[in-house]
């Protein structure tokens, strides 16, 4: 786990919560914690920079998402998110956004191991707060043959998937194991390292006195 820690004082509470991503799977995962918030676009240049490794773009993206949203907003907790997955440490592989694309990145992946880089970011602009994780997901892909990567493809399309795999449903079968300490990294999220983040700037979602309004039933 990698640590960014950028902040200069213990920042006071605000009551808006922003998630700086235009990710549905990703707003899914927070609506697990039962807390009212809204999403917005970041908007900002995913171009990985010359030399950069997979692990420094997935930290670098995640947080100037959330520091793109954090400065329109200076009085909102935001949060940042990116996901970055390799299949030989050095090389990033994104979202394939097309068949052939998805197709390519599967075949590739076959009997391999895929390493997945999915960063949280949580900042607060007015005050100064800026922490950001990074975890890491070890992916075994099963060997598998076209005729099966084609079915996966045609039902699932996975074309906005990090590594074309969306292992909340049918890709799990394209899986043989996966080795991380929070399962809900590989969907794009890491929520468990997110409530340590929370917990860093001094809000504990467990408690009546949490700051945000909880979402209706």
């Amino acid at each position: 786990m990698i640590i960014m820690n950028t902040f200069d004082s213990r920042p006071t509470a605000a009551t808006e919560l922003i998630l700086g991503s235009s990710s549905r799977y990703r707003a899914e995962l927070l609506q697990r914690l039962g807390l009212k918030f809204r999403t917005a676009s970041p908007d900002i240049d995913e171009s990985p920079q010359a030399d950069e490794t997979p692990q420094a773009l997935a930290l670098r993206l995640g947080r100037e998402k959330a520091a793109a949203i954090a400065a329109r907003h200076p009085g909102a907790w935001v949060i940042g998110s990116d996901q970055v997955a390799t299949l030989d440490g050095r090389t990033p592989i994104g979202k394939p956004l097309s068949v052939e694309r998805a197709l390519e990145q599967l075949r590739q992946a076959s009997g391999r191991t895929l390493q997945v880089y999915t960063s949280v970011s949580l900042q607060h602009a007015a005050s100064g707060f800026e922490r950001t994780l990074l975890d890491q997901v070890q992916v075994q892909f099963r060997v598998l043959n076209d005729s099966q990567i084609r079915h996966y493809i045609d039902i699932e399309k996975p074309l906005d998937c990090a590594g074309s795999v969306r292992s909340e449903s049918l890709g799990v079968a394209l899986l043989a194991k996966v080795s991380n300490q929070d399962p809900s990294a590989l969907v794009g999220l890491p929520m468990i390292l997110l409530c340590e983040l929370f917990s860093s700037a001094g809000i504990d979602l467990l408690s009546p006195d949490c700051p945000f309004e909880r979402a209706t039933p």
